[in-house]
């Protein structure tokens, strides 16, 4: 029973699901059983697509035993036996296999309603909010278990100290992964000075400090240029990143947030962004010459949206994503009065498709890390005034994706 209370366990700890057969660590668990969402079911047999991305095809007999839990119920004694037709298309399951069935055949699921993962996930997005702070790594301190970020900019920019203990949740965005069900535990010092990360707990009054009990945080990559070509059909495009002269190929997908800045309001933002970026107190100078002395790739922020632009649902983080947090302020900085914070002007920025954009297009962009080849995470488009000010253009680009609604650690597995 403890060996199955602890499979449940991870099939509902943070947001549903790190993948089992990583945690436990073991070469024959991991091919006995998986976690993973039903895609497809005909006759009775399932399909599963696991948290790994594999696409699994499963038998479930008359004999197979089949429970339902609630999301963040463990005790599988006090689980709900439920019926094969009871499973639905959209349900998290945790897949048990026969080990002495010739093909791949059930032994045991367990699954989560669609419908109970959505709230919980809407509950988990309403608690980084509240709760969540975010924003890019300054330094680590491993010993002491204390991480200091850098969020917002300009005159909204501040300072947040994160405190961490050994029953602080820490993990880790798999390469290439903007997903915050693959994210996987790892030790504080595998954070990094550049690093984006999001961490809620205890917040003191004014933000600064918090006590963490969960941080998510990854490696990736500020992107600004100019696009050189485009293949709808393939939903990517080429960009000619300013920083490296050389050409990038993006990948689009359904979790990238697209959007173009109207004329008027970009040129708003570049002058004050132009004003800030001197490195003066208030200026978010700090990360922005971490951003700029970066050689090559530069680290920034993740984000992670629903359909190209909308609100971020994968968080992030994406939802994202994938986060909402403590964007700080609001925008007072040289280049014009107060006029609210830049981050949220940037939410105002109307969404658009890949379609839209056109070879020759200026744009910046926060990706996954990589050198030739990367996934978009946010972009933004009409940015021609805002490359006048790369450095804290890319560092302005970061933290909106951090804290503007698509982080990836706050929307909870999807």
């Amino acid at each position: 029973m403890a060996h199955v209370a602890l499979s449940i366990a991870l099939l509902v700890a943070a947001t549903l699901i790190a993948p089992i057969a990583r945690a436990q660590g073991a070469g024959a668990q991991a091919s006995s059983r998986f976690v993973g969402t039903i895609t497809a079911i005909a006759g009775s047999t399932l399909t599963v697509k696991t948290d790994g991305g594999d696409v699994r095809l499963v038998d479930v007999p008359s004999t197979a035993t089949l429970k339902r839990i609630a999301p963040g119920q463990r005790d599988l004694s006090t689980a709900e036996t439920i019926q094969f037709n009871d499973l639905a298309i959209g349900d998290r399951a945790l897949v048990k296999l026969d080990p002495n069935a010739f093909t791949s055949q059930a032994l045991q699921i367990v699954a989560v309603k669609q419908s109970d993962v959505a709230l919980k996930q809407q509950k988990d997005r309403e608690d980084w909010q509240q709760r969540g702070v975010g924003g890019l790594v300054k330094s680590v301190d491993a010993s002491a278990g204390v991480i200091v970020l850098t969020s917002g900019t300009g005159a909204a920019a501040k300072t947040i100290t994160v405190h961490t203990t050994k029953t602080t949740m820490l993990k880790r965005y798999a390469p290439a992964s903007v997903s915050y069900e693959a994210a996987l535990p790892a030790p504080i010092d595998a954070v990094h000075a550049g690093d984006q990360l999001r961490a809620r707990g205890t917040k003191n009054a004014d933000g600064t400090e918090i006590s963490a009990e969960e941080v998510i945080s990854g490696t990736f990559r500020n992107i600004s240029g100019t696009v050189t070509s485009l293949d709808t059909a393939n939903s990517s495009l080429v960009v000619k990143d300013l920083a490296t002269k050389k050409q990038v190929i993006i990948h689009i997908t359904l979790d990238t947030q697209m959007r173009r800045l109207p004329d008027a309001m970009a040129a708003m933002l570049a002058a004050r962004l132009k004003g800030s970026s001197s490195g003066s107190p208030g200026s978010g100078g700090d990360a922005q010459s971490q951003n700029a002395a970066a050689a090559g790739p530069q680290r920034g922020g993740t984000g992670q949206s629903s359909g190209g632009g909308g609100q971020g649902g994968g968080g992030h983080w994406g939802g994202q994503g994938a986060g909402q947090g403590a964007a700080g302020g609001r925008w007072t900085g040289p280049g014009g009065p107060g006029g609210g914070d830049p981050q949220q002007i940037l939410n105002r920025a109307p969404a658009i498709q890949l379609a839209d954009l056109k070879k020759g297009d200026a744009v910046m962009m926060v990706s996954t890390d990589g050198a030739t080849e990367v996934t978009a995470i946010t972009l933004l488009a009409g940015v021609e005034p805002l490359l006048e000010a790369p450095a804290a253009s890319q560092n302005l680009l970061s933290n909106w994706s951090m804290n503007s609604g698509a982080g990836a650690a706050e929307a909870a597995a999807q």
